[in-house]
């Protein structure tokens, strides 16, 4: 780190604190050159994910997006506000390992449909309505028996009656 008094390029690290957030590391530092201290802060950088939309129009990804559409899927259900942010803080998680610059919102859907299927069914129905864009009755009918077909099946597994 270079000191901004007298240029050199050597300093040791007196004190490192972390900030009250924890979004940030604050490091006190001396000049080996000049004996001058001072502090300097290191933060994560992050790369902005863009998201791309069924139109092809790209905007910055937003968990907030995501958090109002659980909401509003959960609406009337007991599903806790905590849940809905370790929901929404599991799907943020998942899109910044794909460690990719851009993701389709339909990617981020899937992604959003599988945490709500684990966490309750009412609202993955609901989520799923809006999300699959559902044209007629027969098509979301389908979709409900699938479901069902699938949801037995999880049972049977988990009961140990399952496929081999």
């Amino acid at each position: 780190m270079k000191c901004n008094k007298c240029g050199c390029m050597d300093s040791k690290v007196i004190d490192s604190r972390m900030s009250e957030d924890g979004t940030s590391i604050r490091r006190r530092r001396e000049c080996l050159g000049c004996g001058r201290r001072f502090t300097t802060y290191e933060v994560i950088e992050s790369t902005p994910v863009l998201v791309v939309k069924s139109d092809g129009a790209r905007q910055p990804f937003d968990p907030d997006k995501i958090r109002r559409g659980v909401i509003k899927a959960c609406e009337k259900r007991p599903v806790t506000a905590e849940k809905i942010n370790e929901l929404v803080s599991n799907v943020e998680k998942q899109v910044y390992n794909t460690l990719l610059q851009e993701i389709s919102s339909k990617e981020i859907g899937e992604y959003v449909m599988k945490e709500l299927k684990d966490l309750d069914e009412v609202s993955y129905i609901r989520f799923a309505s809006v999300y699959r864009d559902f044209r007629d009755v027969t098509t979301f009918v389908e979709f409900i028996s699938g479901l069902e077909k699938l949801m037995k099946d999880d049972k049977s597994d988990a009961n140990g009656r399952g496929k081999k």
